[in-house]
């Protein structure tokens, strides 16, 4: 609910007169400065209590004789005047005995007075007792006008200052005030400012860095800052064309166009093909805060701590939204739904109903971004529209794929991509993935280092021949799994990978020394420069049979 419309909301409450309103908000200074503007419009005053100070109209004065909690409630029952009377932080004195008691009597006295109580707590706690007698109102965080207002307010306050720019565009704009959703008033005005201190200018970057400090303090999600870059992922270009169509998402903009916010993703794929990768990378194209769910840390020892745990991180992650919720390897969290109520008393399966329920009816700008290698582990429920808006499947990268993997690895190593013969690589290594394709660039960069020498082609084309892919050890899980994607879900790259088979038939060549192609594979000459082989017996193809998988080497069967 907007600011102005819970404002709106507590002067209706106190105009009915009712007795006990509890207002849950972190924000005391927001409600103060809310509560004191309806008191002037109604002509009442207000009191403001709190442990420290008692009972007091000025907060610069102090009265002992209202500390006590008792004390207190003995001045609004005694009280003449028409007045609006806040306890603060009175959640910790509420359950007791007594005190829920006179908050009781209290409740038929002010039904027929001019006076209110008001609750100021950051914590919702209520004894059973008080449940029908006390109206809850939640004051939220400060909506997108709220925020345009402190930005506004910091703007006009520093634009005389020459060293610092405070011009932005539409598009800055909203990337600042959504960057800053989901921060207190109090915390955005302190952030703000310190982004013009450090960078003289407004940066999302370091707004975004307030908010890590707000997940890291929940203890179950974890902040990921933004290492990885689209361009960091190779191939998959009809995954980042979805993506990057989808950028200005959050913004008003595209509310006011008509379009819902993105909802999720679920990336489904062969293991080390970018799904993790990819996940990271959204969050620095959107620059939107990337919170990873560890799925582990929701289960608890103590019952019921596994489902509230799962309530706080939703709490959190919206909280902090927009913002995108990356759970990785989701089958391994809740695979264990189906048997449950044997196996953990219904714990897996309460608590995935739980994230179900959110992920349906989820009204705050949270981008859920799932991914999973074992799509037969995963409950049903969890793959039909309206969960997701894709599925994406990755399958292993074809060879056009691999040469831009390499040039990505070889860049991200401080090496020239030109330097190296990318097609005799990208040929050399069919059915690799892409963490397979990084492995084989170290473990040659370990070579080289060993030998004081620079990285070579042939260097990597070894590494590559001592390696057995994913694709030939677990051969007929990738079959089955392209089988499944291939009606189910959408493809993540233009590109076709080859066939099982063809990689076969490829991956025994390049272990020989050969490509497809009959190409010549390069080799290290004595004074460190780069020659093709000696020419290969003719017909290479006729020379090598193609084996079945089963007698593959490194086939684990």
């Amino acid at each position: 609910m907007a600011s102005a419309d819970v404002d709106r909301e507590l002067e209706t409450l106190i105009r009915a007169r009712y007795p006990i309103i509890y207002i849950v908000s972190w924000e005391e200074k927001r409600v103060e400065d809310a509560l004191r503007a309806i008191a002037q419009a109604r002509g009442k005053k207000i009191f403001f209590w709190t442990i420290t100070q008692g009972m007091v109209l000025n907060p610069n004065h102090r009265d002992n004789a209202t500390r006590d909690p008792l004390a207190a409630l003995d001045f609004v029952m005694d009280s003449r005047d028409q007045a609006l009377f806040v306890l603060k932080d009175y959640h910790a004195f509420i359950t007791d005995v007594t005190v829920t008691r006179r908050l009781r009597d209290l409740t038929v006295a002010l039904k027929t007075s001019y006076k209110t109580l008001l609750i100021l707590s950051p914590i919702l706690k209520l004894p059973t007792e008080l449940e029908k007698e006390v109206t809850v109102v939640d004051y939220g965080l400060p909506d997108i006008e709220d925020l345009d207002r402190i930005l506004e307010s910091i703007i006009q306050a520093v634009k005389d200052n020459p060293q610092v720019n405070t011009q932005l565009t539409e598009f800055e704009r909203d990337q600042i005030l959504k960057a800053a959703q989901g921060l207190t008033a109090s915390e955005a005005e302190n952030v703000l400012a310190k982004s013009l201190v450090e960078k003289q200018r407004f940066d999302v970057d370091v707004i975004l860095s307030e908010k890590e400090q707000i997940i890291r303090k929940s203890g179950i999600l974890e902040y990921y800052p933004f290492n990885e870059q689209i361009g960091d992922v190779g191939g998959l270009d009809l995954l980042k064309d979805w993506m990057e169509k989808r950028t200005v998402a959050f913004t008003e903009k595209a509310r006011d166009f008509g379009l819902p916010a993105p909802r999720g993703v679920l990336l489904l794929g062969v293991q080390g093909c970018g799904k993790s990768l990819s996940a990271k990378a959204i969050g620095a194209l959107w620059r939107l805060p990337l919170l990873r769910l560890d799925v582990g840390r929701i289960f608890g020892g103590i019952v019921g701590q596994s489902e509230e745990n799962m309530r706080k991180a939703i709490r959190v992650a919206e909280s902090v939204s927009p913002a995108i919720l990356w759970i990785d390897e989701l089958e391994k969290g809740f695979s264990g739904t189906q048997s449950s109520a044997q196996s953990d008393g219904g714990t897996t399966s309460r608590v995935f109903g739980t994230f179900l329920s959110w992920m349906q009816d989820k009204k705050a700008a949270t981008f859920v971004v799932a991914t999973s290698n074992d799509v037969k582990s995963l409950p049903p429920e969890l793959l039909r529209k309206g969960r997701f808006d894709e599925i994406f499947f990755i399958d292993l990268p074809s060879e056009a794929e691999r040469r831009e993997i390499f040039r990505i690895h070889l860049k991200k190593r401080r090496r020239n991509p030109d330097d190296f013969d990318l097609d005799a690589l990208a040929a050399a290594t069919p059915g690799f993935s892409g963490a397979e394709i990084e492995a084989a660039v170290v473990e040659a960069l370990y070579d080289a280092f060993d030998e004081t020498r620079d990285l070579t082609t042939e260097d990597i084309l070894k590494a590559a021949r001592n390696t057995f892919p994913l694709s030939m050890t677990m051969r007929e899980r990738i079959e089955e799994l392209r089988e499944w994607a291939a009606t189910r879900a959408r493809p993540a790259s233009s590109e076709k990978s080859e066939d099982m088979l063809t990689i076969a038939e490829e991956l025994m060549l390049a272990k020989l020394g050969h490509t497809r192609t009959g190409a010549r594979p390069v080799e290290a000459s004595g004074d460190g420069q780069e020659r093709p082989a000696a020419e290969p017996p003719a017909d290479p193809v006729e020379r090598v049979p193609v084996l079945p998988a089963t007698e593959l080497p490194g086939s684990g069967t």
